[in-house]
């Protein structure tokens, strides 16, 4: 099973400059979209029901904010949103689909801005859902089952997850906090950084870049989109690639695909 996740920055505007193209020439089973920021009555065909795909989408209660979708080749086992979070269900950020013995989650994590309401909104998200995490991965392995969860997390975990970690320390995506938080979902709940296991040792591969300055030319990005897996899954994992605009004017969105090839 190939899985690819991406943030679309607003999926419509993303079908405009490219995204249609790229789903029609990925190889991916199941492709994961967060900041999707429309309402299944805004969708054109194209998006709606592209020939091969089945689509599952989820919008913001908040017009024109957040939401995530699923685009996969066969019709899910079964679907789920939200993680039993009173604040968060409504908001679409998160969505599981069942494909074989994997369920596939596309999570969208608020970013943040230090001393706003954003900032805060981002830390009851957290502490809402690494609960979730823990008891989501006892019930999917119970049942001979694997979960990967991937999206936009909106956090660099570790220096080689950014170009310039020096001038980001006191910035939302790379608080000290923030970073605690994620090592908790890796050493505590037990879930694997996939791409990490399969590039140790290097800077990114970096999967968002700024639109401003020249970021992008520059590769001045951050490793924020992420396939966090089951231990049993991610040992199935055999590739990865970010795929990246071979240019700035060839971008349809400000974060680049993340693939993974995952064995039977």
């Amino acid at each position: 099973m190939t899985i690819s996740t991406v943030n679309v920055n607003g999926l419509r505007a993303a079908a405009r400059k490219g995204f249609l193209e790229w789903l029609a020439g990925t190889d991916a089973d199941v492709v994961c979209l967060q900041e999707t920021r429309v309402e299944h009555a805004q969708l054109p065909p194209a998006l709606a029901a592209p020939e091969g795909w089945h689509v599952t989408l989820v919008p913001a209660g908040d017009r024109g904010r957040a939401g995530v979708a699923l685009y996969s080749r066969t019709a899910l086992d079964g679907v789920r949103i939200g993680f039993a979070s009173e604040e968060f269900d409504a908001a679409g950020r998160y969505l599981e689909g069942d494909i074989g013995d994997v369920t596939v989650a596309s999570l969208y994590l608020p970013s943040g801005e230090v001393g706003t309401d954003r900032q805060a909104e981002k830390e009851r998200f957290m502490a809402a859902f690494l609960p979730y995490l823990v008891r989501r991965r006892a019930e999917v392995e119970a049942e001979g089952r694997e979960l990967v969860v991937c999206g936009d997390w909106n956090i660099a975990h570790r220096e080689a997850d950014l170009k310039n970690s020096r001038n980001n320390r006191k910035n939302s995506g790379f608080l000290p906090e923030e970073r605690a938080w994620l090592s908790r979902v890796f050493d505590e709940a037990g879930y694997v950084d996939v791409v990490r296991g399969l590039f140790p040792g290097v800077e990114g591969p970096y999967s968002w870049w700024s639109y401003r300055g020249r970021a992008f030319d520059n590769d001045t990005g951050w490793r924020i989109d992420y396939h966090v897996a089951t231990p049993g899954l991610a040992r199935r994992a055999g590739e990865a690639r970010v795929e990246r605009a071979a240019s700035y004017d060839r971008r349809w969105s400000d974060h680049a695909p993340v693939t993974v090839v995952y064995k039977d």
